[in-house]
C-alpha cells in the first residue's frame, strides 16, 4: 500500500518546484528544470491516485444515506475495479530511476572472437548505432576508430548526444553474436563470430576528479588502415590512468583535439567504474559489463540465413534483420526497458 503521507510530500515538492521555476534565474533554472521533468510524470500519477481515493471516500460516505446506497454501491464497485491499475501506474512511476539515464553516452564497439569477420560485424554494429542515432535526432560523433584493410573495425569509440541517450542505449552493453556466411568463405559455410559493445554515461568534470599526476600522456604517430600515415607529426595521444590501468587512445590529426577526446573517454570510463563499484550487484571489473568477447557469452544473436534477431535477455525474436541493422532498434529497446522496469518494481515490492 502506498503511503498517503508519501504522496502528499511528493505533490508538495512538485508544487514548490513548479512555483519556484517561475521565479528562478541563472544556474538555478537548469537544476529546477531537471527536477521538474523528473517529478512531473510521478506527480501526475500521484494526483490521479489521490483523486481516486477521494472519490472512493465520498462514495463510502454516500452509503450512509439509504436512498443513495444503491448508487453508492455501484459507484464503489467501479472505483475499486480501477484501483489496481492506478496503484500499479503510481508504483511504476515511483520506481527509482538510474540517475545517469538523461545523460549522453560514450559508445564503444570492439571486434571479439572471429577474426576479420568479427571486425566486419563490429563495423555493421557501429553503422547500426549511427543510423539509430540519426533516426532519433541524436548527434553521433566518432571519437576513435581502428579500421581493418577489408573495411572492418577492430575497435571504435563514439559520443552520442541527445535527450535520454543513455537510458535507451545502456541495454546494448554486452556481447553481440552474428551467424552468417562470410564474404571470404568459399565453401558457403556459416560462421559464428562476436563483437562487444559497452555503453557508458558521459561524465562531467564535476563527476570525476582526474589528478594530472595520475595520468601518463604519450604521443605517437597517427596511423590509419594498413599502417598508412595520416600525417607526419606525432599527433596521436595515449592516456594511461595509473591508479586503474585504464588506457585510452585518440588518433585524429589534431593533437590538442585528441587530448580532449581521450580525456572525455577516460572520464566516462572512470565514472562508469565508480558507479559499478558503488553498486554491489554489478562487478567492479569492467569485463562484467561486456564479457570476454567469447562466442558463448551473448545478449543478442543476429542470424543472417534466417533473417532474424534474437535478444536472449527477454526471449524476443524479430524476423526483420535488415531493418534492425538499418537502426530500427525501438521494439527491442522498448522490451528491454519494460523488463528492466518490471525488475525494479519487483525489487521495490520485495
Amino acid at each position: 500500500m502506498i503511503s498517503p503521507d508519501r504522496i502528499a510530500a511528493l505533490l508538495d515538492r512538485f508544487g514548490f518546484v513548479e512555483a519556484r521555476l517561475a521565479e528562478a534565474a541563472g544556474p538555478e533554472i537548469a537544476a529546477l528544470s531537471r527536477e521538474y521533468a523528473e517529478l512531473k510524470p510521478v506527480a501526475e500519477q500521484a494526483a490521479a491516485w489521490r483523486a481516486l481515493h477521494a472519490e472512493i471516500a465520498a462514495a463510502e460516505a454516500m452509503r450512509a444515506d439509504p436512498e443513495m446506497r444503491p448508487l453508492a454501491e455501484e459507484e464503489l464497485a467501479a472505483l475499486r475495479a480501477r484501483a489496481p491499475e492506478v496503484e500499479r501506474a503510481l508504483a511504476l512511476a515511483l520506481v527509482p530511476r538510474d540517475a545517469a539515464d538523461p545523460r549522453p553516452a560514450i559508445l564503444e564497439v570492439r571486434a571479439g572472437t572471429g577474426g576479420e569477420e568479427a571486425a566486419l560485424f563490429a563495423a555493421d554494429l557501429l553503422r547500426m548505432y549511427q543510423r539509430h542515432a540519426e533516426a532519433k535526432g541524436w548527434r553521433f560523433e566518432l571519437l576513435e576508430e581502428s579500421p581493418t584493410e577489408l573495411g572492418g573495425v577492430r575497435e571504435a569509440v563514439a559520443a552520442v548526444r541527445g535527450e535520454g541517450v543513455f537510458a535507451r542505449l545502456k541495454f546494448e552493453s554486452g556481447v553481440h553474436r552474428v551467424q552468417r556466411v562470410p564474404a571470404t568463405e568459399a565453401g558457403g559455410r556459416i560462421h559464428t563470430s562476436a563483437a562487444t559493445v559497452a555503453v557508458l554515461p558521459e561524465a562531467q568534470e564535476i563527476d570525476v576528479e582526474i589528478r594530472p599526476e595520475d595520468v601518463r600522456i604519450d604521443t605517437m604517430r597517427a596511423s590509419g588502415a594498413g599502417g598508412q600515415h595520416v600525417n607526419t607529426t606525432d599527433s596521436a595521444v595515449r592516456l594511461t590512468h595509473l591508479p586503474t590501468g585504464i588506457v585510452v587512445t585518440a588518433s585524429e590529426k589534431s593533437q590538442h583535439q585528441n587530448r580532449a577526446r581521450a580525456m572525455e573517454v577516460l572520464r566516462a570510463r572512470l565514472f562508469d567504474l565508480a558507479r559499478r563499484e558503488a553498486d554491489g550487484a554489478r562487478a567492479a571489473d569492467r569485463k562484467g559489463q561486456v564479457g570476454s568477447g567469447d562466442r558463448s557469452e551473448r545478449i543478442r544473436t543476429y542470424n543472417f540465413p534466417q533473417g532474424r534477431v534474437t535478444d536472449h535477455r527477454v526471449n524476443l525474436t524479430l524476423y526483420r534483420l535488415d531493418q534492425v541493422l538499418q537502426g530500427d532498434l525501438d521494439e527491442i529497446v522498448d522490451a528491454l526497458a519494460e523488463a528492466d522496469q518490471a525488475a525494479r518494481l519487483a525489487a521495490l515490492d520485495g
